[in-house]
């Protein structure tokens, strides 16, 4: 925070939809300023929100557009994309699509972002990661990238520790969201969880807003689950 009265600053990739759109309206209702990056329209209207449309692949457009972003005390890296193949049938275009919006986008920004955070003292950051991570038949591209991205938070964690940032990562289990009815996922259908019900978009997005506040300073280099109990039984 920049001072007592200015309200916090935080980026939110992929806001338009789903679990972004959910963690920058959260957000917005606890007072955050808010920059949603997504190349798809806006869907939220607030006198806090700024939306920058981006093409998150695109490694230039990134980090233009991070280099141009001033005093960030945030960022929630939740823009995501499946694409799912059994061994024999691997598509490199998909995978490289995945890496770079999941991988490669938050590296970018993270590098650009968190270094002023820490210069400051405080700072949060969250991915959205997922439990595929830990492996599932037909998706081992796109838990590989799930993987890397908790990798990439635990080394970076203990970098800025001592400095007032925390960097954590967020693994939903199968959630309500419109990429469970994409045709680029046909044939892998989600697993209900044991609870009995998909995960709610809202729900994903108070436990990254509790990331985010002073209460949760302690808390980083995690890997949590919000999966409605999927990951007991491994």
């Amino acid at each position: 925070m920049s001072n007592e009265t200015s309200p916090r600053h935080a980026v939110v990739t992929g806001s338009s939809g789903g679990i972004g759109q959910a963690i920058a309206e959260d957000l917005l209702a606890a007072g955050w300023r808010v920059t949603g990056v997504d190349l798809a329209a806006p869907a939220i209207t607030h006198a806090a929100f700024t939306h920058r449309p981006l093409d998150l692949t695109d490694g230039a457009q990134t980090d233009a557009l991070a280099a141009g972003l001033e005093h960030i005390d945030a960022l929630v890296h939740a823009a995501g994309v499946l694409r799912v193949a059994p061994l024999g049938q691997l598509d490199a275009a998909a995978g490289a699509l995945m890496w770079q919006l999941h991988v490669d986008a938050g590296t970018r920004l993270a590098d650009a972002l968190v270094p002023a955070m820490a210069e400051r003292g405080f700072g949060r950051v969250v991915f959205i990661g997922s439990r595929v991570a830990q492996g599932l038949p037909g998706r081992g591209q796109y838990a590989a990238t799930k993987a890397a991205v908790i990798a990439l938070a635990r080394s970076w964690a203990v970098e800025v520790a001592p400095r007032g940032v925390t960097v954590n990562v967020v693994s939903p289990g199968a959630t309500a969201t419109p990429m469970l009815k994409d045709p680029a996922r046909a044939g892998s259908a989600p697993r209900l969880p044991p609870m009995g019900r998909l995960v709610e978009p809202r729900e994903i997005a108070s436990l990254v807003s509790f990331l985010l506040s002073p209460a949760a300073a302690a808390i980083t280099g995690q890997n949590l689950n919000i999966c409605g109990g999927s990951s007991l039984s491994q």
